[in-house]
């Protein structure tokens, strides 16, 4: 009967000690990206007079596409990293008759030329592609006229 009392002191003051230990370790938290990945890449590729259509091969499919301003496409980029760091960018692309005429946000240009295309390092193109003068920015196909349902 006299040693029932040693166990359990022993063990309060190894659980005492426990939870005096700051160096617990956390709850691991994923990293969150949402939007479009843009890079300074694809902003220097961008220049005055692309189509919709070029314009979607450099940068993908808009986020936002605005049903009453359908001339400004927006892309966002939020990233939340483990550590509750949170980082976002933005661009606005503004397009007047089918044709980029300006963007804005918290991308510049950095060629000396803007647009100024690196289209040499793009890589190779997929199969099923049309292959032809990569520089040619014109020869991409103009996508067939949609008619409504109700139109036969």
């Amino acid at each position: 009967m006299k040693k029932s009392w040693l166990p359990g002191l022993c063990l309060s003051i190894l659980l005492s000690f426990c939870t005096a230990c700051s160096v617990f370790p956390g709850v691991y938290k994923l990293e969150v990206q949402q939007g479009n990945i843009v890079d300074q890449e694809m902003i220097d590729t961008l220049k005055p007079g692309m189509t919709r259509r070029q314009v979607r091969f450099v940068m993908g499919t808009p986020l936002i596409v605005d049903t009453f301003n359908p001339d400004r496409w927006d892309y966002y980029y939020s990233i939340r990293t483990s550590d509750d760091a949170f980082t976002e960018k933005r661009i606005s692309l503004i397009f007047e008759n089918d044709a980029l005429v300006g963007f804005s946000g918290d991308y510049i240009p950095t060629s000396s030329t803007p647009g100024e295309a690196m289209v040499d390092d793009l890589g190779d193109i997929p199969e099923g592609l049309p292959v032809g003068d990569p520089h040619d920015v014109d020869a991409i196909p103009a996508e067939p006229e949609k008619k409504p349902w109700w139109k036969w």
